[in-house]
Parts: C-alpha cells; sequence; structure tokens
C-alpha cells in the first residue's frame, strides 16, 4: 500500500513538471532571426548542399565545410 501510494506520488509529480515545462516553452513568444542569422542558414544550406552533390564524408566534409562556411558572403545593398 505504502509503495503503491508512493508510486502514485512520484507519476503525479512527473506528470505535473513535464506540464509546466511544455506551459512555459509555450508561453515565450520565438524570436524572429536577425539578418545575419537568416544569411547564415542560407550559407550553411548551400555549403550542406555543394557537399551533398560532391558525396562528401568524414574529414574531406568536414575540411569543406570549414572552407566553405569561412568564405565571405557578399550581400546586394
Amino acid at each position: 500500500m505504502k509503495r503503491t501510494l508512493l508510486s502514485l506520488c512520484a507519476a503525479l509529480s512527473l506528470s505535473l513538471s513535464v506540464g509546466l515545462a511544455q506551459a512555459a516553452d509555450t508561453a515565450a513568444p520565438k524570436k524572429e532571426p536577425t539578418p545575419a542569422q537568416k544569411a547564415q542558414r542560407e550559407k550553411m544550406k548551400a555549403c550542406n548542399q555543394e557537399a551533398k552533390a560532391q558525396s562528401l564524408k568524414g574529414e574531406a566534409r568536414k575540411a569543406f565545410m570549414k572552407q566553405c562556411l569561412s568564405t565571405d558572403v557578399q550581400t546586394k545593398e
């Protein structure tokens, strides 16, 4: 009886804490990414596509991505 009550309390506590964590996540509105963050994401997408097209794996992919992401992005102003 005592063990069952303890298990029930633990389950209730866990479900309440999960519910509160989810409520906290939905309460905070997501921030819009900055133009610099958007540009970095686009650059990452382009580099990933190019690495995939070249079928790069392992260290070769890592080196390619480092080089690709370090090149300057020219923005249109």
